[in-house]
């Protein structure tokens, strides 16, 4: 069953380590409409503690339009799908936005699945 409130949309972050993997992951996502949209931002640089080194890293950020509801088959599929022992997967609430297009993302975006 899909909500049809706004106030459900999500944004996820996710970082992949190259262009090819974050497209990937970013037609991955839509085509299991897991995600309505997903922007990928290239030339992203990380610096981070790993196994206590820093370590510093080019990598895209990908900013994805998804559901809470949508949310836990989302996490699970980027937990599989990543190259990354730890990916970065972060979920935002949407607090406010364009409603018309706030809609467009939950009617895109399956809510469940099974």
């Amino acid at each position: 069953m899909r909500s049809n409130d706004p106030s459900d949309v999500r944004l996820v972050l996710v970082n992949m380590p190259d262009p090819d993997s974050a497209r990937t992951m970013a037609h991955l996502l839509v085509t299991q409409r897991l995600a309505a949209c997903v922007n990928l931002l290239p030339g992203v640089t990380s610096v981070y503690h790993w196994n206590d080194v820093v370590e510093c890293a080019e990598e895209v950020t990908l900013l994805i339009k998804t559901t809470a509801a949508a949310w836990p088959a989302l996490e699970r599929q980027v937990r599989l799908s990543h190259p990354y022992d730890v990916p970065e997967i972060l979920q935002l609430p949407v607090s406010a936005g364009y409603a018309p297009y706030l809609s467009w993302v939950v009617s895109e975006t399956i809510s469940s699945q099974p």
